[in-house]
């Protein structure tokens, strides 16, 4: 018998890519990215040379690692959403001495299990909860047998920036909910740029980033008997000035008919579908957004202010 739990679950995500589709401008969500070929080609995209986000955000965070976990103070139960393979957390966990526990949350399953398995062999007295969700959706956090003193989520890589300023708004209406009274968010937030530095990080001369957006397609076709051809479809990224973000598409090289599940659709040449956003803040226009439940305690960046880790406090 057919478990009827996942069953439903995958249904449920059908109709989430089936809606997005059929808009006017076909969009697919950016989460589906990562199933694990996509998690790890996304560490890929981490090591490239274009791809300036995760080493500025790891500079930035090794240069000022005693004040961010002394912000984070003693005894903190840290939670990280996205957690990925794990590299950043590292270093917050290298200098919390008295940690709590920590809860990495990530839609992988097998990744997130694997990268925790090398954790707790590197960190042997670090007491680790796996959350295998989508934290875009309701989840429940595990049972935590130990005492901490406030409860800190760590988002690194500007993932806020794959919100639309109206989804970020409720996103960190959901982290102040779950932290609660005395709790904090470390994260990682991209800054606006020059075009060319921006543009180049998301169309990486090696392919990588194409890769990774086409590999949605694949999932698409192995999980639920899509028919995507992907020779027919080719990556392109974009700086949209006027909403400030990088604009990540699949164009479609010819006019042609996909099937998935019970439904055709249908695309006509140069028609693309929207696979992310990333919004790229100055630091007043984030403020402004977190403003209703965070308060901005302090702004960590490089010396070219290419990006921000930022500590918030619960209003």
């Amino acid at each position: 018998m057919k478990n009827t739990t996942v069953e439903q679950e995958k249904q449920r995500l059908l109709e989430e890519l089936l809606l997005g589709l059929r808009q006017p401008q076909k969009m697919l969500p950016s989460k589906y990215f990562y199933d694990e070929i996509g998690s790890s080609l996304f560490e890929d995209i981490c090591a490239l040379r274009e791809y300036y986000p995760t080493r500025t955000e790891i500079g930035i965070l090794r240069d000022n690692i005693n004040a961010i976990t002394g912000r984070l103070g003693r005894r903190c139960l840290l939670i990280e959403y996205g957690s990925g393979a794990s590299v950043k957390i590292r270093l917050l966990l290298d200098h919390l001495r008295n940690i709590a526990a920590y809860v990495p949350i990530d839609i992988s399953a097998d990744h997130l299990l694997n990268a925790t398995e090398e954790l707790r062999k590197e960190y042997p007295r670090v007491k680790i909860f796996p959350v295998p969700a989508d934290y875009t959706q309701d989840f429940d956090l595990p049972e935590i047998d130990a005492p901490f003193n406030r409860r800190v989520v760590f988002f690194p890589g500007s993932t806020i920036g794959n919100f639309m300023p109206d989804q970020a708004r409720g996103f960190l209406r959901h982290i102040a909910e779950v932290v609660g009274t005395d709790g904090g968010l470390l994260i990682g937030v991209d800054r606006k740029k020059s075009l060319s530095v921006l543009e180049a990080a998301y169309n990486d001369s090696k392919g990588v980033t194409a890769d990774f957006n086409l590999n949605m397609l694949v999932r698409l076709n192995n999980e639920y008997n899509a028919d995507f051809d992907l020779d027919a479809f080719r990556h392109e990224a974009v700086y949209n000035g006027v909403y400030g973000r990088i604009e990540m598409h699949l164009i479609s090289k010819r006019e042609q008919l996909v099937q998935i599940g019970s439904e055709q659709i249908s695309f006509h040449s140069g028609e693309s579908i929207l696979t992310e956003y990333s919004y790229k803040y100055h630091p007043e226009e984030f403020a402004a957004i977190a403003k209703p439940w965070f308060h901005v305690d302090t702004v960590w960046t490089d010396a070219h202010g290419w990006f921000s880790v930022q500590y918030l406090t619960v209003r």
